[in-house]
């Protein structure tokens, strides 16, 4: 079964993420308490996801133990393929998405994580960036169904 294994947000863009047990979401805004929250928020920037089976193999990879929330997503998933999910619909806990399009790493990310491959190594492995179709609370342990 797919679920959510960490969740992280922070205030601001450069900030360290914080890890916590829950969040809630807000259609049309986004992760209540995160940098990206906002009215009339982009459907791109709502609520992004990352695969822990891509960061596992790089860590293992680079000889590297790099943080989940590192990689700067909202939520990191297990067993799931988030590429197969651009445009279907899907659901976390109580919560409603659309995966909208793949995340793509950036140098930002790279220069903040201090590897200069990043962006090489993650091109179609970045997460998933998703519109939040209904809101309500997402917990670490939360199944994910599409």
């Amino acid at each position: 079964m797919s679920k959510i294994i960490k969740i992280g947000i922070c205030k601001k863009s450069s900030e360290k993420i914080n890890d916590v047990e829950f969040v809630e979401v807000l259609p049309g805004k986004g992760v209540i308490n995160d940098r990206h929250f906002a009215d009339h928020n982009d459907e791109r920037k709502q609520i992004t996801l990352i695969e822990s089976e891509c960061k596992d193999f790089y860590n293992k990879k680079k000889k590297t133990k790099i943080p989940y929330l590192n990689f700067r997503r909202n939520m990191v998933t297990k067993g799931i393929r988030l590429n197969s999910l651009v445009g279907k619909e899907l659901t976390i806990g109580p919560v409603k998405l659309i995966g909208n399009n793949l995340c793509r790493p950036c140098v930002h990310l790279e220069k903040l994580l201090g590897y200069n491959d990043i962006i090489k190594e993650f091109l179609l492995k970045g997460g998933l960036r998703c519109e939040i179709i209904s809101g309500g609370k997402i917990f670490i342990g939360d199944n994910i169904n599409f």
